[in-house]
């Protein structure tokens, strides 16, 4: 069996079974070591797994492993022609964005593999959201040429086989809608309801408690990161500004700062006392870096202290940068190191830099803990990956686990405990270990599926905790399969042994993502169809029944705006669902939503 990273048990469930590369997580590296030595690991699962849902292929030919062991025909995907994504934790690969933009955060220029953001799964309203331009044209000069244009112009179609979006019209009749929606127009100001979309409302469905526009965007779209809530305020960035909204209404909170600048990376995190760090240019020409550092207070607008991230040694830039918060210590990551700053001062109080075999670090995901990936032995023969635990104040090293050879962390999925997801190209194949508290694998996914969160997209960087639709607790971790039609489902898998616990299908013929554990629950997302709106529900984590039971039923008459966001961030908060997108498209002719609340 192909061995996943670090010393996996014998014979053991989890080591990756020969599926997808992995491809582009956006850094140029493809580093993993060999073990040492084999280090206490989990018992071997009773007889090896048989195909799970979603795995019409047959098993390859077992081949010996790097410990002599022969390769088991489970618990991982097949593999695929290289260049060509099999069934994995990740299933498609991710298409470039719908505008044609060049790359940048969220638009691959080509097939990523697991780990990728993934296009909207089957039973999308949109069937060419999220693919390139290029292919859209090819699609409907096909439908041209095959079907005339009958098939591409269309009663109720856009004339390129696309639906018409409904416009919502201004009514003249103030009696159209009981709860007219503060709608603003993405500078803070508020102001008149251009567009009711709680008009025809029906029985049991949730209102849009208020909703946001984008601001303007340049024609080859701006970024949109970040979305904090607060108890007081729903805070987002946009392009080169941060707006500020109050939760239960969507007044303006506090008057949108304006950089000079673009922004280009946020902290995903908030403080304790709800501060937050928001990086943007150092200029507008092709040399400008993303050094520039402020801190914003959430709930007043309140600008703090400002920082200009320096660049590191020869090849190690701020051109991009990473950073997140953990207790204290803003982490910012630059292409090959970082420097750690006391969040609530900005002062600089260590650096992470080139350590051992010439292991440079490349990532870094913090929160309830930091870690550190570290690219080691670039094109010799010990090419190898390390992921670290720092202490935050300090930057000693708690423990250090290294992966075999060929083995790269793509992303961790939960700091506490630590689950990571990782590729090695050369076999086609993932694998998903937890760690335990000395950087030891305790378990490794041991479920024959296609799992497909959504995870963004990292041009220089591996953007370790940039997927969504992937939630932990303490024993349990959550991911939804793949659906390329209908329903999918998601799946617990316990984090002791690798095993799955329970699986719940989607309430309705469209993707369940999970959000987050709160109160012994799973919540989770649902995508919106043809005929209605999303829903959020919440499934019991404990017991036999595991029941998705509604919480919100959101409006039909905003499925399409809803399910509009290339790529949105969601979030739910004391009973209220936030829908924002990551990304702007700078199109003049459309009117681009820039967030969305949910609520009863």
């Amino acid at each position: 069996m192909s061995q996943p990273p670090s010393q996996p048990p014998n014979g053991g469930f989890g080591a990756p079974q020969d599926p997808p590369p992995q491809g582009g997580f956006g850094a140029p590296q493809s580093p993993q070591q060999p073990p040492a030595q084999p280090p206490q690991t989990p018992p071997p699962p009773q007889g090896a797994p048989q195909p799970g849902y979603g795995y019409p292929q047959q098993p390859p030919t077992p081949a010996p492993g790097p410990y002599g062991q022969p390769q088991q025909p489970g618990p991982y995907a097949q593999p695929g022609p290289y260049g060509t994504p099999a069934p994995g934790p990740y299933g498609q690969p991710q298409q470039p964005g719908p505008y044609g933009q060049q790359p940048g955060y969220g638009y691959p220029q080509q097939p990523q593999y697991p780990g990728a953001p993934t296009p909207p799964p089957g039973g999308s309203r949109n069937p060419f959201k999220g693919k390139p331009a290029l292919a859209i044209g090819a699609a409907v000069a096909a439908l041209l040429v095959i079907g005339g244009t009958v098939f591409a112009v269309t009663s109720g179609d856009d004339g390129g086989g696309k639906k018409k979006k409904p416009v919502a019209q201004k009514t003249d009749d103030p009696k159209a809608s009981e709860d007219p929606v503060n709608p603003g127009d993405g500078s803070g100001d508020g102001g008149e309801d251009p567009e009711d979309l709680n008009k025809g409302r029906k029985p049991g469905e949730a209102k849009v408690l208020w909703y946001k526009s984008a601001p303007d965007a340049p024609g080859s779209g701006a970024d949109a990161p970040g979305l904090w809530i607060t108890d007081k305020t729903a805070v987002k960035a946009a392009y080169k500004q941060v707006f500020a909204y109050n939760v239960g209404d969507g007044a303006p909170a506090w008057d949108a700062i304006t950089f000079e600048q673009k922004i280009c990376a946020v902290t995903p995190q908030k403080t304790s006392d709800d501060k937050v760090v928001v990086a943007y240019m150092s200029g507008s020409s092709d040399n400008a870096k993303c050094n520039q550092l402020q801190e914003l207070d959430l709930n007043t607008g309140e600008k703090g202290w400002t920082a200009e991230v320096a660049d590191g040694e020869l090849f190690d830039s701020a051109l991009q940068i990473e950073m997140s918060i953990t207790g204290s210590t803003l982490m910012v990551g630059r292409s090959q190191s970082g420097t750690a700053y006391d969040v609530t001062s900005g002062k600089k109080i260590w650096d992470k830099k080139k350590y051992g075999d010439a292991c440079f670090p490349a990532a870094f995901a913090g929160g309830e803990k930091l870690i550190a990936v570290s690219s080691c032995g670039a094109g010799g023969n010990n090419e190898h990956d390390e992921l670290q635990e720092l202490d935050p104040k300090t930057g000693k090293v708690k423990w250090t686990w290294k992966p075999d050879k060929g083995w790269r962390v793509g992303r961790v999925y939960s700091l506490n405990p630590v689950v990571v997801y990782s590729t090695n190209e050369d076999k086609d194949a993932w694998n998903i270990s937890t760690l335990g508290s000395g950087g030891t694998i305790s378990s490794q996914v041991d479920v024959d599926e296609s799992f497909t969160p959504e995870c963004g997209w990292a041009v220089l960087q591996r953007d370790l905790q940039g997927c969504q639709g992937v939630a932990a607790d303490a024993g349990t971790l959550y991911l939804p399969t793949e659906a390329t039609t209908g329903a999918n489902e998601i799946v617990a898998i316990s984090l002791a042994n690798g095993k799955e616990k329970w699986r719940v299908k989607s309430p309705v013929e469209e993707t369940m993502l999970p959000l987050k554990v709160e109160g012994g629950k799973l919540i989770a997302y649902v995508k919106p169809s043809w005929e209605s709106g999303g829903q959020v529900v919440s499934i019991p984590t404990t017991g036999s029944g595991h029941t998705p039971v509604k919480l919100l039923q959101h409006p039909a008459g905003t499925a399409d705006i809803e399910d509009s966001f290339y790529s949105g961030t969601y979030d739910w908060i004391d009973g209220r669902f936030y829908l924002s997108t990551t990304r702007l498209s700078g199109n003049d002719e459309t009117k681009e939503k820039l967030m969305l609340a949910f609520g009863k």
